[in-house]
């Protein structure tokens, strides 16, 4: 069988001006931090792209006076429907300035340009025109009109800039001002919407940036001035700031790890449920928290669908993050990297049989293929544990209720697929998994319109839609 070769088709860097350091942006004004500097990569290349300011204790303390200050001077008090004109302008801003957004977010992340230009810069334009609809009808959405106050936001590195509009816009429109920590892996998309800040006039001290590893996140969670905390990443790291902030009047909001479940009954569209799977597992290199990385197939057609699910991960381009053809980009970290591999090792160890996409990986960076493995049981750590890579586990099932049983094995609870077509088994199976999100013939799909949230060690609260206003409003029931 011939191979189809496709001609490279890289996006040009030239539309981003990556500054050689960057400050914290604290009251409206980028400033040196006090810290360690610290060095941010290319995780295609391990090129170093930047140095960026670590904000230490005393960094973290000017910013939340900062917020302090917006916030009781002028952000609160200023009408919903004047609050929304800076929401749209940054919008329409980020719309503008799309294409630099993207190349740098791919750049920095490693993931393909083709997902942040098409996926997460459209949805982070959608957000935040979004809630600048909510600011002026908060007395409507159920949870009162009266702001929280400072928020702090700790987000992780898989979504930069996409978590850094699920936090932002809410925050704002409810009235709430904000200091926002990235992940130390990937803080230039979050420093350039400063920048966008900058450009549409935002009262100084309604967004701050710090930047900085897992001292400045704590120094900021801990701060007795910071009224709601929003974290999205690890479980490990989430039960640590809900010990932090247990026994304070601090409102939180956790979106934490998953181990999703897709399921595949034998009367499932197996072309789409295998595109499904697909998407579900390698979309974003598997850098999600809802990833469908536990497969689940009926018995009577487990044989098919693997064989289909292999020929496609087998056309799966793997490569340069900024070449519009790739499917799959660069592993966020050499941390993470290592991550991966253990797990994986575990597994064969464990007894499951690998098979791994055939793809030359490149000699610098960050790489793992495509892998999935068959001969899963319940107890295999790769099936219990959150890989957080592009690593599929395979099981399978016989009837329904094994089907929930296995996909609600799981100390987690974010999300899960069904593919069937049976409209009455979706509404079935879907009321008894006990996860925050169920999508139904289909998989990882976003709209700010719509709540997002897991049970158990999943987190709690919403994000997005009219629930996502909860936690950032005094009448909410977080």
């Amino acid at each position: 069988m011939s191979v189809f070769e496709y001609a490279p088709a890289p996006e040009s860097r030239a539309v981003v001006d990556v500054k050689p350091s960057y400050g914290l942006f604290i009251g409206g004004e980028f400033v040196d931090g006090h810290g360690t500097p610290f060095k941010t990569v290319n995780p295609a290349t391990e090129e170093v792209l930047s140095e960026v300011a670590e904000a230490d204790a005393a960094d973290v303390e000017a910013a939340v006076k900062a917020a302090r200050r917006a916030h009781d001077r002028t952000w609160s008090r200023m009408p919903g429907a004047e609050r929304a004109k800076y929401l749209y302008r940054i919008a329409r801003i980020i719309q503008e300035r799309s294409r630099e957004l993207a190349v740098l977010e791919s750049l920095d992340n490693g993931k393909p340009i083709r997902e942040a230009r098409d996926v997460d810069v459209p949805i982070v334009a959608a957000h935040f025109f979004y809630y600048a609809g909510w600011a002026d009808k908060l007395e409507w959405s159920g949870y009162g009109t009266t702001p929280i106050g400072v928020a702090g936001q700790v987000i992780p590195w898989n979504f930069p800039l996409l978590m850094l509009a699920w936090k932002v816009a809410p925050a704002l429109a409810c009235g709430n001002t904000v200091v926002l920590k990235p992940a130390e892996t990937t803080p230039l998309t979050a420093l350039l919407f400063a920048e966008i800040c900058q450009q549409a006039d935002l009262p100084a001290g309604v967004v701050n940036i710090v930047t900085g590893a897992g001292a400045t996140g704590q120094a900021l969670v801990a701060h007795p001035d910071v009224d709601k905390v929003a974290f999205t990443g690890s479980t490990e790291v989430g039960k640590a700031i809900a010990r932090t902030v247990a026994g304070t009047s601090k409102k939180v909001t956790l979106e934490l790890g998953g181990k999703a479940a897709n399921i595949v009954f034998d009367d499932a569209p197996l072309d789409e449920a295998v595109e499904g799977i697909v998407d579900g597992i390698f979309f974003n290199q598997g850098h999600v928290c809802c990833a469908g990385s536990r497969l689940l197939v009926q018995e009577s057609v487990a044989e098919e669908v693997l064989a289909r699910l292999k020929r496609r991960m087998a056309t799966l381009r793997v490569g340069d993050p900024l070449d519009k053809n790739t499917d799959v980009g660069a592993i966020n970290s050499a941390e993470q990297l290592a991550r991966i591999r253990e797990l994986s090792a575990i597994g064969e160890q464990e007894g499951a049989g690998r098979w791994s996409a055939p793809c030359e990986l490149p000699d610098r960076g960050f790489w793992f293929p495509p892998t999935l493995f068959t001969g899963v049981s319940q107890a295999h750590r790769i099936a219990r544990e959150e890989i957080f890579g592009p690593v599929l586990s395979v099981l399978t099932f016989r009837t329904p209720s094994e089907a929930v049983e296995k996909a609600n094995n799981t100390p987690y609870g974010l999300s899960a697929g069904v593919w069937t077509e049976k409209g009455s088994r979706i509404l079935h199976v879907a009321s008894q998994l006990k996860a925050g999100v169920v999508w139904a013939n289909t998989f990882n799909k976003f709209d700010p319109t719509s709540p997002f949230g897991g049970y158990k060690e999943s987190g709690q609260g919403r994000e997005g839609g009219r629930h996502g206003l909860a936690a950032y409003l005094k009448g909410g029931d977080l």
